[in-house]
């Protein structure tokens, strides 16, 4: 009796720490795809979950940093959802690929025209941007999610160091190093070397499996060829 009322309390406590610990982890929040490096190109995802038990999100709403602009960012396109870019003014211009813009994205808007994000679900909001600025570790963008019962929750708190994370916080998308090349040159090019060293690794491979085969096939023909002379012999005695 005792081991079954301290096993149902242990079960007790565990939900209640579980149900206490989820929201600290149901926000908004972004990660990139693979690596982000300053001054570089890369995909990101958004992902919002949904924490409402009677309502669905129909609208999720994503500001760029105004101190450092991007002045690429194409969107995924994704079943069930509109997408609107907002594009400003710059007051003052950047210069990429030793173009000047004067102009960059300062907001992304995706908008439900089906169920949106059910209870119990999250979904992925994926961006390319680029290039990404190299004066500073991390950029924060401040989301807002609406929901269908016209809820909206603001994801606007910047989190700060040492410091516990804010109710609300901000999705922060951090930054390493940058590249030799920003451009993907020196991505290409060792992509191209590891290709060269594969397909030379893969030629060889094959010349080896191709003596293997062969040597294979002549062990079994021999094989076969001393079984018989060994069944002949036995009937020769055997006769004799």
């Amino acid at each position: 009796m005792k081991a079954s009322r301290i096993a149902a309390a242990a079960a007790v406590a565990g939900t209640a720490v579980l149900t206490l610990s989820a929201p600290a982890f149901a926000h908004v929040s972004v990660q990139p795809e693979g690596t982000a490096a300053k001054g570089d190109y890369a995909v990101v995802d958004f992902k919002v979950p949904n924490e409402r038990d009677n309502a669905s999100t129909t609208k999720v709403e994503v500001n760029f940093p105004a101190d450092h602009p991007i002045a690429s960012v194409m969107p995924e396109a994704l079943p069930g959802w509109k997408i609107d870019i907002t594009r400003s003014k710059l007051a003052k211009p950047l210069t990429v690929h030793g173009e000047k813009i004067d102009e960059a994205v300062t907001k992304v808007t995706w908008t439900a025209d089906g169920k949106g994000i059910e209870p119990g679900y999250f979904q992925k909001f994926p961006l390319s941007l680029g290039a990404l600025p190299e004066d500073t570790d991390q950029l924060v963008f401040k989301a807002i999610q609406t929901y269908s019962n016209k809820e909206v929750v603001r994801w606007i708190e910047v989190p700060q160091k040492g410091q516990d994370e804010p109710e609300n916080p901000a999705p922060v998308l951090e930054l390493s190093a940058a590249a030799d090349d920003h451009h993907g040159t020196a991505s290409a090019e060792n992509t191209a070397e590891k290709t060269g060293k594969t397909t030379a690794a893969e030629d060889s491979g094959d010349g080896s499996d191709t003596t293997a085969r062969v040597l294979g096939v002549a062990g079994i023909v021999i094989g076969v060829a001393g079984v018989a002379y060994g069944v002949l012999a036995g009937r020769r005695r055997t006769a004799a």
